[in-house]
């Protein structure tokens, strides 16, 4: 049966959610509508270059190497947590991991980010990609094992890059400010464009399943680059296959965070509402628009995610605890919330202030009565 389809997944048995060291967790509960005595918080990019653990461990390791590396990606998912005390760890990994392991010729580069040695951009292109083995998934399977080993009660994100995300990659050829040819192949050669969104979901589907199966008690999608979009494109062709990647999880019944940079105008899509195909748990929310305007758009059957603004972290400790105070308080309004940030952690961040955050939100309780001052 199809893994998108095949409605028999299930954990097994020594999963941490299957056999509760995860379940009664403050991340689980919040992502499953309830609203724990304890807020949960982790930090996007939490594992990686504020930290100086990472920078020493990383010398002379490229950066795709260490993805693949078990031992190597383990203890860099393990070190924010040790140091932080969050109340999750984030799977150290890269979005076009998956698609390097699919076979495309892809690096990351220094100072710039993701290159492609030949960009996807006719329908030759797209039917030279290959499917994902799952074999070529063990490093990932290997290094989540010895994550969830080490975590006991502390629950691991799996995550993914979601289809229009690696799609912009993969027909610009590398990062881009507008995605101007990837959104003309949407417009010019639709079924090209169908074609390819379809690859990138079963290939993101597959590395959130592998890290799902291997012990992962939720996964969040990031779709980096939605906010280029506009809401018609969105819905007709990019959100069915959001909703394909994370249908690959669906069966096994672990939250399912979606989160995108800029998405306000697609946020309640995001979150699955109205003509939407997505249903997730929880919606990440970047940091443009206040929590309680989120609700108005997302409504409260959704968890929310977020959303404190990076830039933030550098200013002055009051000035970023009254930012903290006010996004809880904002977050009040959802009928759960994490804590985090609108997008990812900073590398120049000092990292006693992530901590100095964790233990602020720690010390709210459930939000709930910052919500009611």
């Amino acid at each position: 049966m199809d893994a998108v389809t095949d409605a028999t997944l299930a954990l097994p048995p020594a999963h941490p959610l299957a056999s509760g060291a995860t379940a009664n967790s403050p991340l689980v509960r919040a992502l499953r509508g309830d609203r724990p005595e304890q807020l949960p918080v982790w930090f996007m990019r939490q594992a990686g270059r504020s930290l100086p653990e990472y920078r020493e461990l990383r010398i002379g390791t490229a950066m795709l190497d260490a993805c693949l590396d078990p031992a190597m990606a383990s203890e860099i998912t393990l070190q924010p947590v040790r140091r932080h005390g969050v109340d999750a760890g984030i799977f150290f990994s890269d979005i076009v991991v998956p698609i390097k392991l699919a076979g495309v010729d892809v690096d990351i580069v220094p100072g710039r980010g993701p290159v492609l040695g030949s960009p996807i951009r006719s329908a030759a292109d797209v039917d030279r990609l290959e499917p994902l083995d799952p074999s070529a998934l063990s490093p990932i399977q290997d290094a989540v094992a010895r994550t969830v080993a080490e975590l006991g009660t502390t629950p691991l994100i799996g995550f993914a890059g979601a289809p229009f995300t690696l799609a912009a990659y993969l027909v610009e050829g590398g990062p881009s400010k507008d995605h101007i040819r990837a959104r003309t192949l949407m417009h010019a050669e639709p079924e090209v464009w169908d074609r390819l969104l379809t690859w990138a979901a079963d290939v993101s589907g597959a590395f959130l399943r592998a890290q799902v199966l291997a012990g992962a008690s939720a996964v969040q999608l990031f779709d980096s680059w939605v906010g280029s979009l506009s809401r018609a494109d969105y819905l007709a062709r990019v959100a069915p296959h959001s909703a394909r990647a994370l249908d690959h999880v669906r069966a096994t019944g672990v939250p399912r965070i979606h989160f995108g940079v800029g998405s306000a105008e697609v946020l309640a899509d995001m979150a699955g509402n109205g003509d939407s195909p997505l249903d997730v748990d929880a919606v990440g929310v970047d940091w443009r628009i206040p929590l309680d305007d989120a609700v108005r758009r997302v409504g409260t059957e959704h968890t929310l995610q977020g959303n404190i603004d990076p830039a933030m972290l550098s200013a002055p400790w009051p000035v970023l605890e009254a930012h903290v105070r006010d996004v809880v308080a904002r977050g009040g309004a959802a009928r759960a919330h994490v804590v985090n940030l609108g997008h990812g952690v900073p590398p120049e961040t000092d990292p006693t202030v992530l901590t100095r955050v964790v233990e602020l939100v720690h010390s709210l309780g459930s939000g709930a009565s910052e919500a009611a001052e």
